[in-house]
């Protein structure tokens, strides 16, 4: 089959390789235009988070049998209309197994954390600056904090356990859990952090809306790794502004297709004021991690290719027997 990896900056040769032992292979970096006329051909497509794979761009494709992403969130691609088109969905989600072995968010929700307790990115660049002024950034310690981690999930698992390791508090809200959690509002109003770890859905939209951050305590921090359409940005801004926060980091923004690469104009001004640390979704964009997964997703793009073609097969003998 013809498979075309449109996001290919760093791609795994040991993945390429995989893929290309009996398929033909196109490693490429696109932008959206050039994606939609690059698709005529393509049987197998790979995306990372750059593209939004919908409606307008499958009618591009007729070929299209299989879209892959190294990803558990999947509200960059359009599942549904895949399906109506008979197209494969391989990506990440549900791979416990495997994922168990993934640290790269996990890591990266805690260095948000320091950062934002010890001013960390502000330090840097006062120094970068020809300052040396260290009392411009008496921070705080993690060690003794109490850290609201919302969705227990294999995240929240990872991230509570390392924040165990600096002896940090943890409060859980996660409803899967039952009794064994805390009510949201209730770790709401005791944390002094609050990191989000919750797999987005259309049922959840903006769950973390205004009033949750009018719950937390004053002068809290806040994180989010997991997706921007789960929290309402402009509440969170409010809160920033107000002092109801007293930071925030964030990995994720609500529309990150929609804004060709740039910060939202909503999270602008709290960027320049200094209390929140936005990082361009770079979580799990590690070396060891996207190296890791890709050779994974390129062992399911071939086992789902065979299985195309074993049906292929099955059926071109049912209609020769006919």
């Amino acid at each position: 089959m013809n498979i075309l990896i449109a996001e290919c900056r760093n791609f795994s040769d040991e993945a390429a390789g995989i893929l290309g032992e009996a398929n033909t292979v196109r490693l490429a970096d696109l932008s959206r235009h050039e994606l939609a006329h690059s698709l005529t051909e393509t049987e197998v497509l790979w995306v990372r988070l750059r593209h939004q794979i919908d409606e307008a761009l499958l009618e591009e494709a007729p070929r299209l049998k299989v879209v892959a992403t190294p990803t558990t969130g999947l509200n960059h691609i359009d599942v549904e209309a895949l399906k109506r088109r008979g197209i494969k969905l391989v990506s990440l989600k549900g791979e416990a197994d495997f994922l168990s072995e993934v640290r790269a968010t996990a890591e990266h929700t805690i260095g948000l954390m320091l950062s934002l307790l010890r001013s960390i990115p502000a330090a840097a660049s006062h120094v970068c600056a020809g300052g040396w002024n260290r009392d411009l950034f008496r921070g705080h310690e993690l060690y003794g904090k109490t850290v609201g981690i919302v969705g227990y999930g294999r995240l929240g698992r990872i991230v509570g356990r390392y924040l165990q390791a600096f002896e940090a508090r943890i409060l859980i809200a996660d409803p899967a859990l039952g009794a064994s959690a805390l009510p949201l509002d209730t770790v709401l109003e005791r944390a002094e952090i609050v990191t989000l770890h919750v797999n987005w859905t259309p049922d959840n939209h903006h769950f973390f809306s205004r009033e949750c951050f009018h719950r937390m305590r004053p002068a809290s921090w806040f994180v989010n790794t997991s997706r921007g359409e789960l929290v309402d940005e402009q509440a969170m801004v409010e809160a920033l502004h107000t002092g109801r926060l007293a930071g925030a980091a964030i990995d994720v923004f609500e529309d990150e297709g929609g804004h060709g690469g740039r910060v939202p104009e909503v999270l602008q001004h709290a960027c320049q004021q200094g209390n929140l640390i936005a990082t361009p979704h770079i979580g799990g964009c590690t070396l060891e991690s996207m190296q890791k997964t890709e050779v994974f997703l390129a062992r399911k793009i071939i086992s789902t290719i065979k299985s195309i073609e074993d049906q292929i097969s099955i059926y071109a003998r049912v209609r020769n027997s006919n």
